[in-house]
């Protein structure tokens, strides 16, 4: 086939036909992820609401002992709002706080003003970084520790009760007056409980294990976390939401917005990193893991290359048009003006008494070119080593001069 016809074949129309096969497959992929991603959300949105919710039977859920603690007589409420939380709070009530990480500088100085003199009990769980200095001033978050199963080692009746519990996660060190220490890594107290202005108190949890349902059967978790939660006859669940309108309080660039910047920079716990379930952290690391295997394994080398002769014979105007349409299909209109320029120069070359290696050397094959055509009719350079056309035309008509040019030099 000659090099007209090769290129004729890149500038041809690819048809509607030809279109959709190219696109099918990654439609028909976008398709699979789209009824997976809703089947998979349509699976989850039944009893499963998050983590240490009371309405959420998967492992770190806490239904189990919201239904242990209305068979024992405490109602149960769920909150996601400041304003709830605050309005409920009273000396008849446990507030437990499930991430007091997440409120604003702002919020957190709310809480606490509402629960301080409420003669309630406040759980807060794992509260870490400054929201400690506002939520329970006086109490310091020293480390981070495994959570195992550890023993009291205090004077509080509920822990003494429960016995050995899953404690752990942040320890807390405190010089407060009347405040109780327990289930200590090196003398770091996993559970403080700080007594309240009137008649409530403050307990904070450093890990939330004992109250998750897969964990509650272990040990004496479930008497630990319903003597601490079940200590009043209501309960009130509060969910901190991202979308509480209390959070958009005091972010006019004031001292609590500074503060609650420093306390991101300072505590750790409020990243972005902290809200994703350890599940999805996991399931990334696998996949990361697979990927570098399947990489290595498409990638290995058993030795060198070896030549294999065709099952069958390519005819050669069948490979001249496959690599035509490749060329097209990438608009590498460079590479096809290199190729086609190539092999002119290589095909002139033996005509015009020359070597192969001769060919690509503009100082040694033009002025053979001259002294065969004497004064062609267009620019040898141009034609032979020129820039790459600048769009189809410009192609085929390169293609033809070439042609040109090889037939006056083999009737020269």
């Amino acid at each position: 086939m000659t090099a007209t016809a090769a290129v004729s074949t890149t500038s041809e129309s690819r048809t509607p036909q030809q279109v959709w096969q190219r696109v099918r497959g990654v439609l028909l992929a976008v398709l699979i992820l789209v009824v997976a991603g809703v089947a998979f959300a349509a699976v989850r949105s039944g009893d499963q609401h998050g983590r240490l919710d009371p309405r959420s039977a998967d492992p770190y859920g806490s239904r189990a002992l919201a239904e242990l603690l209305k068979e024992r007589g405490v109602s149960v409420d769920v909150v996601t709002t400041l304003d709830e939380a605050a309005d409920a709070t009273g000396p008849d009530t446990t507030l437990l706080v499930t991430d007091p990480n997440t409120l604003t500088a702002h919020q957190q100085r709310r809480f606490h003003d509402a629960t301080a003199g409420s003669g309630g009990r406040t759980v807060l769980v794992s509260p870490g970084g400054s929201s400690v200095d506002r939520l329970a001033p006086g109490v310091h978050p020293e480390k981070r520790g495994p959570v195992t199963a550890r023993a009291p080692r205090c004077e509080l009746s509920a822990a003494r009760s429960a016995g050995v519990a899953d404690m752990g996660g942040i320890h807390y060190a405190t010089d407060a007056p009347g405040a109780t220490a327990c289930y200590p890594d090196d003398e770091l107290a996993s559970l403080l409980v700080l007594p309240g202005r009137v008649a409530g108190d403050t307990v904070l949890l450093g890990s939330p294990g004992i109250l998750h349902n897969d964990r509650l059967d272990q040990q004496g978790n479930a008497s630990l976390a319903l003597q601490l939660l079940g200590s009043r006859p209501h309960l009130l669940w509060y969910l901190p939401s991202l979308d509480d309108p209390s959070a958009a309080e005091g972010r006019n660039g004031g001292a609590d917005s500074r503060d609650s910047a420093a306390g991101d920079e300072a505590g750790g716990e409020n990243g972005l990193i902290s809200l994703i379930p350890p599940g999805w952290l996991w399931g990334t690391l696998q996949l990361a893991l697979a990927a570098a295997l399947a990489a290595i394994w498409r990638g290995r080398r058993f030795g060198p290359l070896v030549t294999e002769q065709l099952p069958v014979a390519i005819r050669a105007s069948e490979s001249t048009e496959g690599r035509a349409r490749l060329y097209r299909s990438a608009d590498a209109r460079d590479r096809a003006a290199t190729a086609l320029r190539a092999d002119t120069r290589h095909r002139i070359a033996p005509l015009l008494g020359m070597s192969a290696q001769d060919a690509d050397s503009p100082a040694v094959l033009l002025p053979a070119v001259a002294a065969r055509l004497g004064t062609p009719g267009s620019d040898p350079y141009a034609l032979l080593f020129g820039p790459a056309p600048a769009d189809d035309a410009a192609l085929v008509l390169l293609t033809d001069q070439l042609d040109a040019l090889e037939r006056e030099v083999r009737t020269s």
